[in-house]
């Protein structure tokens, strides 16, 4: 399933950057890429999730990246950065069905692949501060 969740989350990443420049819905979006790379239906499934958690919380996750982003704004970052950030943010304060360190490793994973090693870098960067601000939010 590790490997599914990983193609998984190139297909929300490759969808939400369609979403950026096409008209067309979220769900079309995802099932043109899916249909594309020729993507398992629990993949498809797992994208969809992504893609719309990612969209219904849009607000809260920007706001999340701005905070721990000290010198970009989302808007300022380079595409793949902040579409890799958007999807780490929801799994990890959203999604609840992926372990931490996995969340945080695919995106780091993502951002190298698609982007580069110094993206991976600044990728761990902000999501370590994400998560380092969460763990203070939690009473003791």
């Amino acid at each position: 399933m590790a490997g599914s969740r990983h193609r998984a989350r190139e297909l929300a990443l490759k969808a939400l950057f369609q979403l950026e420049s096409s008209p067309e819905g979220p769900l079309a979006a995802v099932e043109y890429v899916a249909g594309e790379q020729g993507s398992e239906p629990a993949e498809r499934e797992f994208a969809w999730r992504l893609v719309a958690g990612v969209l219904e919380h849009g607000e809260e996750i920007d706001s999340l990246i701005r905070a721990a982003s000290t010198n970009w704004s989302p808007e300022q970052m380079g595409r793949v950065d902040r579409t890799v950030l958007r999807i780490a943010v929801f799994e990890i304060r959203f999604g609840g069905e992926v372990p931490l360190r996995a969340a945080l490793n695919e995106s780091i994973d993502l951002a190298k692949t698609f982007a580069g090693e110094e993206s991976g870098r600044f990728v761990n960067g902000v999501l370590g501060r994400i998560v380092a601000g969460a763990a203070r939010e939690v009473p003791s």
